[in-house]
C-alpha cells in the first residue's frame, strides 16, 4: 500500500485504466508488474514479477503513509485457510505469534471483508477475488428468478442469494476446511438472507458430496419446516453459466473450463473441460486423458507426484537413470511409495485437470515441487514464460475423437518437453511453447465444436484463466478463428463465481426464468 499513484510508479508499471482502477473509490488491490529496478523488498514477493499494490481506503492509512514511507505491506488480520478475525482481543490471542505490534480500533468490526483483487487482462480488469467495495452490488442477470440461494463450491467459497433480475454474491468466504470459516459461512448466510429480504425456495449446490457446502444445502433442504427444492449443479457447468450470466448471455455457448479439480458426472475428477452449454444443461464434447492423482490431495500440494504420474504412464517403473535425476530432491522410499500407488491404483483417483497439468510441468522443469500456496507451481511457471517474448511453435497433442467426441492426450507434449529439456533448451522457452500448446489447443478444439454445432461464442472459466499470458494468447487465436471470447468481468473465474453460476442454472431451471 502506496500514498499516492507518484509512489507507486517507482516500482511498478501503470496504465491509465489501472491508476483509474486503484483511485477508485473501491481502492481494490491491482496486480501490476514490476520495474526492472525497485526499491520493494524481494522477500514481499519472491520469484515473482508482478506486485499487489493498493491505495489507502481508510484515514489511518493515511495518516501511517503521510511520512515519506514509499510502501508498508498490508496483510489480512488472519493465518492461512482461517476467517478474518474482528475482535481485538482475540487477533492479539491468535495473531501474536506472526505480528510485531497491533493497532486497534475503538470501533468494533461487525462485517469482515476482504479486500478485492483485480488485474488487467485483454485490456480490461478480471476480479481474482470480490469483496470489499464490490460486495454487495448486484450482477444483473439476462432473465428473472424465484428466490433462489446457491451454496458456492468448497475452495475460494462465496455464496449467492437471487432473487428477480438481480443476484448477489457473497465476499469471499475462503476454504470450508475448518470450523471457524463454517461458521463465517452460516453467519454470512443468514445476513444476506435478512438485508435483501430473501427467503429461497431453491437451495442449489455442487456434485461433490463431501462439500461442506453442499452438505450444509441438503441438511438444510431435510430440516426445513417447508419443502424446498434441491438443485444438484456441475462444478464446471456452474463455472461456464457464471460467466455467461454475467456477459448477459442467454444462448448456448461453447465452455471452456481450466481449473485444478471439479467433480464430474461420472464421479472422476474433472478439470479441462470443453462443452456446450446454456442454462438448461450441458454437454462435455472433450477433455485432457484422465490421470491418476497418487496421493489424492497430497498431489495438490506436491507438484512432483504429477510429474511422475505422467513419467509411470509413459514408462512404467523402470524410469531410466535421466529421468530419475528428475526427482533427486525425493527420498527414495517416497519415490518408491508413490510409484507403488500408481502400481496398484491405490489412493489415486483419476483427474482430467488442466490445473494439475501445470504442476506436472513446472515439477519437470524444476520450477516447483512443493506448493506453499494455492497454484504456486502455475504461478512460477507463468513467470518463466514471460522471460521471453515473441512468438514460439507449441508441442504436440494427440487427440482421438469417438464421434464429436475429443479425447486429448497430453503425453506426446510432455515427451517433447522431456527431448528440449535434453538437448539443454532454456527453461523459459520451454514454458512459454507450453503455454502456446494450451492455447493452441482450445482453439483446435473450439473449431472442432463450432463445425458440429455452429456456435462462436466461447466462455472461459476456471482459475487457469486468471493466467494472464494464457488467458491472452487463447483470446487471441479465438478472434483470429472468428470466435467471441467471453471472460470474467464482475466475478472471478476461480470458485468464487461459482455460486453465480449454481443460481442462475437453478433459477432457469424452476421453470420461471423469463
Amino acid at each position: 500500500m502506496s500514498l499516492s499513484l507518484d509512489r507507486v510508479r517507482s516500482y511498478c508499471h501503470l496504465c491509465s485504466a489501472e491508476e483509474e482502477l486503484l483511485s477508485s473509490p473501491m481502492r481494490p488491490i491491482v496486480i501490476l508488474e514490476q520495474r526492472d529496478e525497485h526499491p520493494i523488498s524481494a522477500q514481499v514477493a519472491p520469484g515473482n514479477n508482478t506486485l499487489g499494490v493498493m491505495l489507502p481506503y481508510a484515514p489511518v492509512h493515511n495518516l501511517i503513509l503521510e511520512s515519506d514511507l514509499l510502501a508498508m505491506v498490508a496483510t489480512s488480520a488472519n493465518v492461512s485457510d482461517q476467517p478474518l478475525i474482528g475482535d481485538n482481543e482475540l487477533a492479539r490471542r491468535e495473531l501474536s505469534g506472526i505480528a510485531d505490534a497491533f493497532l486497534f480500533h475503538d470501533r468494533e468490526i461487525h462485517n469482515r471483508c476482504d479486500d478485492s483483487i483485480f488485474r488487467f487482462i485483454d485490456e480490461r480488469p478480471v476480479p481474482f477475488r470480490r469483496a470489499r467495495g464490490y460486495v454487495p452490488m448486484p450482477v444483473e442477470l439476462p432473465f428473472e428468478v424465484p428466490s433462489v440461494l446457491a451454496c458456492g463450491a468448497e475452495l475460494k467459497n462465496t455464496f449467492c442469494v437471487a432473487r428477480g433480475n438481480y443476484a448477489f454474491n457473497s465476499q469471499h468466504i475462503g476454504d470450508l476446511k475448518n470450523m471457524e470459516t463454517y461458521r463465517f459461512y452460516l453467519q454470512m448466510i443468514e445476513r444476506f438472507e435478512d438485508l435483501f429480504r430473501i427467503r429461497p425456495g431453491i437451495l442449489a449446490h455442487d456434485l461433490h458430496p463431501s462439500y461442506l457446502s453442499t452438505r450444509y444445502a441438503l441438511e438444510r433442504g431435510a430440516d426445513h419446516e417447508k419443502k424446498l427444492k434441491m438443485v444438484a449443479v456441475q462444478h464446471h457447468h456452474a463455472h461456464v453459466v457464471a460467466c455467461m450470466a454475467e456477459n448477459g448471455v442467454r444462448e448456448p455457448v461453447i465452455g471452456v473450463v481450466f481449473d485444478g479439480l471439479g467433480y464430474g458426472t461420472d464421479g472422476h475428477i474433472w478439470g479441462a473441460e470443453f462443452m456446450v452449454a446454456d442454462y438448461e444443461g450441458f454437454r462435455r464434447l472433450g477433455q485432457l486423458r484422465y490421470m491418476p492423482l497418487p496421493g489424492s490431495d497430497a498431489a495438490n500440494r506436491e507438484p512432483w507426484r504429477m510429474a511422475l504420474s505422467y513419467l509411470f504412464s509413459m514408462y512404467g517403473s523402470r524410469l531410466g537413470s535421466w529421468e530419475r535425476a528428475l526427482f533427486d530432491h525425493l527420498e527414495a522410499d517416497a519415490l518408491e511409495t508413490v510409484f507403488q500407488m500408481l502400481a496398484r491404483g491405490y489412493n489415486a483417483p483419476l483427474a482430467s485437470s488442466m490445473g494439475r497439468l501445470f504442476d506436472a510441468v513446472a515439477s519437470l522443469l524444476g520450477i516447483c515441487q512443493h506448493n506453499t500456496f494455492e497454484g504456486e507451481a502455475a504461478v512460477k511457471l507463468q513467470v518463466a514464460a514471460e522471460r521471453i517474448s515473441g512468438p514460439v511453435n507449441g508441442y504436440s497433442w494427440s487427440i482421438s475423437r469417438e464421434g464429436d467426441y475429443l479425447n486429448v492426450d497430453p503425453r506426446p507434449m510432455v515427451r517433447e518437453i522431456l527431448g528440449d529439456l535434453r538437448r539443454k533448451v532454456s527453461v523459459p522457452e520451454i514454458a512459454r511453447r507450453f503455454h502456446r500448446s494450451v492455447a493452441d489447443l482450445v482453439s483446435l478444439c473450439c473449431q472442432h465444436i463450432r463445425g458440429s454445432h455452429g456456435l462462436e461464442r466461447v466462455a472461459l472459466s476456471g482459475g487457469v484463466f486468471q493466467n494472464k499470458l494464457l488467458t491472452e494468447m487463447v483470446v487471441d487465436l479465438l478472434r483470429r478463428d472468428g470466435f467471441e471470447p467471453l471472460l470474467h468481468r464482475q466475478v472471478p473465474p476461480n470458485d468464487g463465481g461459482v455460486a453465480l453460476g449454481q443460481a442462475a442454472i437453478a433459477g432457469y431451471q424452476s421453470g420461471e426464468g423469463t
